[in-house]
């Protein structure tokens, strides 16, 4: 199990900020076990921490005004979102105050004529859409939980929908923040480019509240497609369906979503979801456009599979039927669970150029067998990013070190393959063991501005970089 580092307390200036933000906030502030022990909770094994308060702030002034008192008593501030990341990133190693911002959940303004809205951080993707529906328009981001949108910024998320409309880095147009002197910037206005200055709101897109607490999004929206339609079709091998994915791609077929599920995940689809796959590698697909248009496009498809021994191939756009395709895709996680009763899952990602893919997943699941490691994998083959499902007895001190070791197997081999650790989960605790060995260098200049926007280092401490 990761035991995540502690950090040095400052128990006085704990529990002068406490005091100072109880008069101010009264019952939003809280300090009760539980409620703290949650709020460090995370989805995945690594050590809970939790901090000693949650504040719910419900505007960018209070927000700023915490960050203040935090400031002034040297005192760490951790953001909250809906709790939904994987690698510790909400932990509290050094205590402190966590600021939940899901009471800070207004759409701002809709531009529909400008594709873009403004919204508070606490908005999540579902409730977005939903409000978004009726305008014609959405955001296509989806990593599969309804995550805040703010803590999407926060750790760069992406998902199915992004071998098209790409991740969060690409959709965020500007930002409003605090900084760690409880000074309130914005990144940038509407226009949909702009070469002004240093590019602010991609520093802090993906820097997991360490260098500013995100307070206001301004977000690129899509006009929902004329037509949608979605296809699946099953291989003998993940190696065959990763080079009909490939050869789709160069093709230049501008598929939405195309998803890869190894033949455990889909004998777990099948158990969960009431489905009938063939239980072999299968990929999902989904492709956005007009009524001719999206049929051309899962035509092409169709005969690019069958060149590499694509079977049982269908397609679809009833609404019903697709839905239920892509609530088994994104129910996968529960799924799986089933495949093992009362074992925990474990979820780690990486990524890899997309021609090394097939080699990657190949080597994975080897690893796991070898191992006897039970570890279902799926895929945004797209853009080379998978994921495995370490299902794991947490009271048994062996398995937890063998899936230690994979973890670390797993991320050497994709930094050693030209990808990386992670393609959406973050850095957070779980992969700062990688980043070095990824990036070098680099990583003494990520230093460096971490400690020039926060040389207190009260910003989410123990995350990203050491300071």
């Amino acid at each position: 199990m990761v035991q995540a580092t502690s950090l040095p307390r400052n128990e006085a200036g704990i529990a002068a900020a406490i005091e100072a933000l109880t008069r101010k906030f009264g019952d939003r502030l809280q300090t009760g076990q539980a409620i703290c022990e949650q709020h460090g909770h995370t989805t995945t094994w690594i050590t809970n921490q939790a901090p000693d308060a949650v504040v719910f702030p419900t505007s960018t002034e209070e927000v700023a005004e915490i960050v203040k008192v935090c400031a002034e008593h040297g005192v760490p501030v951790i953001p909250f979102g809906t709790g939904t990341s994987l690698e510790g990133h909400v932990n509290a190693p050094a205590g402190g105050i966590c600021v939940d911002m899901m009471r800070m959940d207004k759409i701002l303004a809709v531009h529909a004529e400008d594709l873009d809205v403004v919204v508070q951080p606490g908005v999540t993707r579902e409730q977005l859409n939903t409000y978004l529906r009726d305008q014609g328009l959405f955001f296509p981001i989806d990593p599969g939980a309804n995550a805040s949108l703010g803590g999407m910024a926060a750790t760069r998320a992406s998902g199915t929908n992004a071998v098209r409309y790409g991740t969060m880095k690409d959709n965020v147009l500007a930002l409003e923040a605090v900084m760690a002197d409880g000074g309130v910037i914005r990144t940038a206005q509407r226009a949909k480019k702009s070469s002004a200055g240093y590019d602010l709101t991609r520093l802090l897109v993906g820097s997991e509240g360490t260098l500013g607490l995100i307070t206001e999004l301004t977000l690129k929206l899509q006009g929902i497609p004329e037509a949608i339609r979605s296809a699946r079709c099953a291989f003998r091998s993940v190696d065959e369906a990763c080079r009909a994915v490939m050869t789709t791609i160069q093709y230049g077929i501008p598929v939405a979503r195309i998803e890869l599920l190894d033949e455990m995940s889909v004998r777990a689809a099948n158990a969960y979801s009431g489905l009938d796959l063939p239980e072999t590698p299968l990929l999902l697909l989904e492709f956005h456009g007009s009524d001719a248009g999206v049929v051309e496009q899962a035509d092409i498809f169709a005969s690019i599979a069958e060149e590499f021994g694509g079977f049982d191939t269908a397609a679809t756009s009833t609404p019903e039927e697709r839905s239920k395709l892509w609530q088994a895709r994104h129910d996968m996680y529960w799924a799986s669970l089933q495949l093992r009763p009362g074992a925990k899952g474990i979820s780690t990602d990486v990524c890899v150029p997309i021609s090394r893919l097939a080699e990657c997943v190949g080597a994975a699941r080897e690893k796991a067998e070898s191992m006897g490691l039970l570890a279902p994998m799926v895929g945004h083959v797209g853009d080379g990013n998978f994921h495995a499902l370490l299902l794991i007895d947490m009271d048994s001190d062996a398995e937890r070190q063998k899936a230690d070791e994979y973890i670390g197997w797993l991320n050497e081999m994709a930094i050693e393959m030209d990808g990386t650790c992670t393609g959406e989960h973050g850095i957070g605790q779980g992969k700062r063991p990688y980043l070095q060995q990824e990036l070098g260098e680099a990583t003494r200049y990520m230093a460096a501005i971490k400690a020039a926007l926060d040389p207190e280092n009260i910003l989410n401490p123990g995350k990203i970089v050491e300071m």
